[in-house]
Order: C-alpha cells, then structure tokens, then sequence
C-alpha cells in the first residue's frame, strides 16, 4: 500500500470517528456553573440578598410609611446596625447625640469634601437639628444639643416628617397607598441621593422597588397579626 493510500485510509477511519457532543445532562452542569460564579460575583440580584433589612426601632405607624423608611435605610445604610452607622461604614458606641463627626467622603460628586451623615437615615448634623427641632418627641426641652439620637428617636423624627404634608407639599402615605412609589422617590431625592432620582447612586439603587414590595409585606403582615 503507498504512503497515499495510507493518509486516505488514516482520513476515513478519523472522520469514522464519534464526535465528542455534550449531552443535555453536560449542558445543564456547565450552565448552573455558570449561574453560580456570575451570582457569586454579585451580578444576580434576589430579595434575599438585601437581608438583613432591619425592622424599625419605633412601634406603631402606617405600614407603607414603615416600608418607605426602611427602603430609605436599605439605600443609604444598608447593614445590620445602621442606626450607629457613619459614612464610610464605621460606627459609634454613644448615642446621646448626633455624634457630629466630619468624614471625608472618598467617591461621586462631592468627593474630597467631608460629611457629618450619621444614623439609619444618614442624618447631616445641621438636618438633624433642624427636623429634631420640629419633629423630636423631646423638642420641648428647648436644648437642641441633647437630643436623643438614640434608634427610636431616629424613628421617631423620620416618621414624623415624612408624615408631614406641609414639609413635601405632598400626601406622602397616600400616594404610597396607591401605589405611586416612584414619584415619592423621586420627591425624597434631593433629601437622599441615593433613591434612584439624586446625584448618588449605588448597588442598592436599582432594587428598592423590590426592597420596598418586601419590607411592604412584612409590615402588613405584622398589622394583620394585630387584628
């Protein structure tokens, strides 16, 4: 037999051979591998990622209104003290006060500059003053400088200033009631950037609709159980 026809024999049997295929099993392996690295590299968002979201502090209160402030939080101080929560993520031991410390802010738009944000709604020590000296449960004392920053008061305030019309020129609760939740992000942005209508977003900015569907359902499930 000549070289020639020994590369023509060769040819045949290699081209005889099985090709190698994945089967449907093989396939399904490679694609759940896939979906595993791609979500353990923080690109697949669920609900349950965002755990924990803290229940409130504060007792009492419409439901909607309790969702919104902890969507608030989920954006602005995600994680499982934000009530001792100060920029950059370190935290403060005392709560007497606003703690009225000045961190320098490391990234978007104001960067270089510092900030005094503090607490679960990421107060500015001059808001808080201003809000503590309308809406605080102790304003009465007339001693701005001692008002408590403790977590209930924090509740406490925000609840009640989100509850005020006059302060959004807006029913807040209502338009919550119906359903309206963006207009009422995007009227609380210039308040906090981070809802989706301000000047800074992040990783948490594109789910609050889903956070918010979330805390929703546990706060009406904790008024169902009242009744």
């Amino acid at each position: 037999m000549t070289r020639g026809h020994l590369s023509q024999v060769k040819a045949v049997k290699e081209s005889s051979r099985p090709k190698p295929r994945l089967d449907s099993l093989s396939i399904g392996i490679v694609l759940f591998t896939l979906f595993l690295l791609v979500k353990g590299a923080g690109l697949i968002f669920s609900s349950k990622q965002f755990d924990p979201l803290p229940p409130l502090v504060m007792v009492g209160g419409d439901p909607y209104v309790r969702a919104l402030m902890r969507t608030i939080s989920a954006s602005e101080a995600n994680g499982s003290d934000p009530y001792a929560l100060l920029y950059g993520g370190s935290h403060v031991e005392s709560l007497k006060q606003h703690p009225d410390r000045c961190v320098t802010i490391v990234r978007g738009p104001n960067m270089g500059r510092c900030t005094t944000a503090a607490g679960r709604y990421q107060f500015l020590t001059s808001t808080w003053l201003e809000k503590a000296r309308r809406y605080h449960p102790l304003a009465r004392s007339g001693n701005l400088s001692a008002y408590s920053f403790e977590p209930e008061y924090q509740d406490r305030v925000v609840y009640a200033w989100l509850t005020d019309g006059r302060a959004w020129d807006a029913d807040i609760p209502t338009l919550l009631r119906e359903g309206h939740l963006d207009q009422v992000l995007e009227l609380l942005s210039p308040t906090w950037t981070s809802l989706g209508h301000g000047i800074e977003s992040n990783v948490m900015t594109p789910h609050l609709q889903e956070i918010y569907q979330q805390v929703l359902t546990e706060e009406r499930a904790k008024v169902d159980l009242l009744h």
